[in-house]
């Protein structure tokens, strides 16, 4: 195997807490043949490693032969997962539930049919209180196999029982599965797009939608159906920028918790989520009030279950709570305060990394520049927009980097850097072209730095109202908005022409609840 971070035993032990160190060693110190030996042994070198290093690994273990090494990786692998399913039993009811069909099917293999039926029965009973429809439509079957091959004594109407129980959970399935479908394919959409940058892009995510979305989705459903249905709506009316939908439908998301509170408890990381696209829709209609309220009960329903979360939950909570926090700080016009939570992010997406997709990295350097480009310091924002022209993601989120671009000329600008402005126009400009991102406000933005970096002070209060006026009139196009939602250029500019700081503009519209865009 390759020398290289992506070792997949590596990155699993890295990931383990002190407890579920503790907890695999614990298991397995108690053995003492040869191979249980060997693989303890890999596991405290590599877990002191702070690199994955082949070569190193066989020299601190002479036992291990090169030959070996796969083997007894494999060995360790399979380990560590049999004993982490059984710690996470205790907080993962799912885990539990499985374990319970596995039970059934052993007792059905020693001919115990009715043994077998008893437990599938509660089985499915905890299932059905859990909305685990795809587990509910397994022990269904099970069901149906041992009654259609042995004689049980169950009751009359089994068959009919069970037949009817089939059918629903297959209409459900099957709606679950083109809703998810259709969310997934929506998130896939904003990841690529952003928001929809033109009529044209409109109209695809509108025909897009319309054809995917299943017939009567909207009658008799279950919690997870909703759920898909939501987000489906959700990510739709966001690409669009129709904020008010998506507050509407990003409540009725978070709402459905209250009718299956159950839930909360069981498929955790989907509340959060649906708790931070609330927050997310509140920003972006300036709801202050309901924001803070809401984001009170996400931190403390965090700080009250964190014990309880996993690795997996931990971190998604760490960056929801994040982004909604910063988001408090754009709102308010607060961009000093803001910075000081940067040490503890930065502190957080270091522990995080391995499990910290790039897109989130984006987004909080995006904001973290935001912060310190609002708090006046423009050499820490060109820092953090460096470290997004630098990221090498592809074509992922598009539209930030090239937002991220023009901020960065604009920081650059701040800074009177002419020379280094009028160098980096033109590769700017190639970049945004290239990616098909060029909207009107992006180009009159460039258009006016290219016209004014040497412009006389005099001058220059006439350009900056002369492109405010521009700018304002824009932002009534519907697809231009997008371009004001990742960057307030209109309150730089009357920061500018008032010559004050341009998050004490934001605060006064904050205070005085003036429209930003």
């Amino acid at each position: 195997m390759s020398n290289n971070q992506h070792d997949a035993l590596f990155i699993l032990i890295k990931t383990l807490t002190k407890a579920e160190k503790r907890n695999f060693q614990l298991a397995f110190n108690k053995n003492n043949s040869k191979e249980d030996v060997l693989f303890i042994q890999l596991f405290n070198t590599l877990d002191k490693l702070k690199e994955y290093d082949e070569e190193l690994i066989l020299k601190k273990i002479p036992a291990i032969k090169k030959q070996q090494l796969s083997n007894v990786k494999a060995h360790l692998y399979k380990q560590l997962l049999t004993t982490l399913r059984l710690l996470y039993k205790q907080k993962d009811p799912l885990i539990d539930l499985r374990e319970q069909l596995d039970y059934a099917r052993v007792l059905y293999s020693k001919g115990l049919y009715n043994q077998s039926l008893k437990l599938l029965s509660k089985a499915k009973s905890m299932a059905i209180e859990q909305e685990e429809v795809m587990l509910s439509y397994e022990i269904i079957e099970f069901e149906k196999l041992i009654e259609s091959r042995h004689i049980t004594r169950s009751l009359e109407n089994r068959a009919d029982e069970l037949s009817e129980e089939s059918r629903v959970i297959e209409q459900k399935l099957s709606n679950i599965s083109k809703l998810s479908t259709l969310s997934l394919r929506m998130y896939g959409l904003y990841l690529k797009l952003g928001h929809a940058r033109d009529e044209r892009d409109a109209n695809m995510v509108k025909l897009f939608f319309e054809k995917e979305l299943p017939a009567n989705s909207h009658q008799d459903m279950s919690f997870y159906e909703k759920i898909n249905l939501y987000q489906a709506y959700s990510w739709y009316y966001y690409i669009l920028q129709d904020f008010v939908m998506f507050y509407r439908y990003t409540r009725k998301w978070v709402d459905l918790f209250t009718l299956y509170p159950s839930l909360q408890k069981t498929d955790v990381e989907l509340y959060i989520k649906a708790m931070h696209n609330l927050l997310t829709a509140q920003f972006y209609t300036s709801n202050h009030e309901k924001f803070i309220r809401d984001l009170g009960t996400l931190e403390t329903f965090i700080s009250e279950n964190n014990e309880t979360f996993n690795e997996n939950t931990k971190t998604t909570a760490f960056v929801y709570v994040y982004t909604a926090r910063i988001n408090r700080y754009f709102l308010e016009g607060t961009f000093g305060d803001g910075l000081s939570i940067i040490p503890q992010l930065e502190a957080e997406i270091a522990e995080h990394q391995l499990k910290v997709d790039q897109h989130r990295v984006l987004l909080f350097y995006y904001k973290i520049a935001c912060l310190y480009f609002g708090s006046g310091d423009n050499n820490k924002a060109i820092v953090y927009l460096n470290k997004i022209i630098h990221l090498r993601i592809g074509n992922l989120r598009a539209d930030i980097q090239c937002f991220a671009r023009i901020l960065h000329l604009i920081a650059h600008y701040e800074l009177e850097n002419y020379s280094l402005v009028e160098y980096l126009i033109k590769s700017v400009y190639h970049f945004i072209a290239k990616n098909k991102d060029l909207g009107q406000m992006m180009e009159e933005i460039l258009k006016f730095l290219r016209k004014n970096i040497y412009a006389n002070p005099k001058a220059l209060k006439s350009a900056f109202a002369s492109l405010k006026e521009k700018l304002v009139q824009l932002s009534q196009n519907p697809y231009e908005r997008r371009s004001f939602l990742y960057l307030d250029i209109i309150s730089w500019l009357e920061s500018k022409i008032e010559g004050i700081p341009v998050q004490d503009v934001i605060r006064r519209k904050f205070v005085k609840r003036e429209k930003r865009i």
